[in-house]
């Protein structure tokens, strides 16, 4: 591990202006994800700005909309009353991953913000453009079995690792920022950037800014919501494929249909094409199955996961399927 200068930040202005007078900063909450990084030397900033004190440790149901602020832990979040009737699908997918003792440490914002689990990302012996521009992609010759087939390019194929980011996707949610700018609230499905030609950024975040809060519509919490997810093991193990859905259903009939997908996508996967073929209509197995086609059609597939596509198509299926049952 390379040695870093540790800096307590003490409010939201302090560690933004702390970040400005060290550029090579990067800041640090619950850790579950940014100290193994260090650790490894995948991360190697010369200062580490511990935002954890900061008073963004609140849940306000309010309005038109309920405000979780970056520092609630994964746990506080998943049990909140609140979040469990309005929300369904956050608490399910919050539950579905990791253990309970990391859902104790790890916060809001630093889930938003985890690191792909890519084996050659996190192998310093390994090419990878993510960590290294320029240097090559592993996964592509390797081992790629839990690699992405939606959003993809020549230069990266890691998957998004995040539960609670596929389910922020299905609830239109926004991430409120704050940063050497000013502040600002974006659409999760703006926030995470493909890797395209540019793999090392992965969010639209700015130098400095820091994620305050996540927002959530109370339009988003009419109807009913559900998270499935499929994975190699029940406990504590990154989805193979998921699914997030949520949608009003009166008489068979969906509508406001929103979707994301997980565990196949370098992003959370907002599912447009399906929503497409599902809105309006009356839900049977036949436009279920019609809606995983529309979706999975875009999959580029690799040696090793070419069973995502069907896996993918099941899942989404499968969930739709319990949505409408329990409605």
């Amino acid at each position: 591990m390379k040695d870093f200068a540790y800096i307590a930040a003490v409010s939201i202005p302090d560690a933004i202006e702390v970040f400005g007078r060290h550029p090579d900063a990067m800041y640090l909450a619950g850790g579950t994800t940014v100290v193994d990084l260090l650790r490894e030397g995948v991360f190697r900033p010369d200062s580490v700005v511990d935002i954890s004190a900061l008073p963004l440790r609140e849940i306000r149901i309010d309005g038109d909309s309920t405000r979780i602020g970056a520092m609630v832990s994964n746990a506080d979040v998943a049990w909140n009353p609140g979040i469990r009737k309005m929300f369904p699908v956050l608490s399910e997918a919050i539950l579905a991953g990791a253990s309970g003792q990391i859902r104790n440490m790890a916060s809001t914002g630093g889930n938003l913000l985890q690191r792909t689990r890519c084996p050659y990302y996190r192998d310093l012996t390994a090419p990878c453009n993510r960590r290294s521009p320029g240097s090559g992609c592993a996964a592509f010759a390797g081992f790629n079995r839990s690699h992405a087939i939606l959003g993809g390019s020549p230069q990266c194929i890691a998957t998004h690792p995040s539960d609670f980011a596929v389910a922020l996707t299905a609830l239109d949610a926004q991430v409120h920022t704050s940063g050497p700018e000013g502040e600002r609230d974006i659409p999760i499905t703006d926030f995470y950037l493909k890797p395209g030609d540019t793999p090392d950024r992965e969010t639209v975040l700015r130098p400095g800014e820091l994620i305050a809060a996540v927002l959530l519509p109370h339009a988003a919490s009419r109807g009913r919501s559900l998270y499935l997810k499929v994975r190699d093991r029940q406990s504590y193990e990154f989805a193979l494929a998921s699914a997030a859905i949520a949608a009003d259903v009166d008489g068979g009939i969906l509508r406001n249909v929103r979707v994301a997908l997980g565990g196949v996508g370098t992003v959370p996967w907002r599912s447009r094409a399906a929503e497409a073929v599902l809105e309006g209509q009356l839900g049977t197995p036949l436009l279920f199955s019609a809606a995983a086609d529309a979706e999975l059609a875009a999959a580029r597939p690799q040696r090793h996961n070419a069973f995502k596509v069907a896996l993918a198509k099941r899942t989404l299926v499968t969930a739709l399927q319990r949505l409408v049952e329990t409605s």
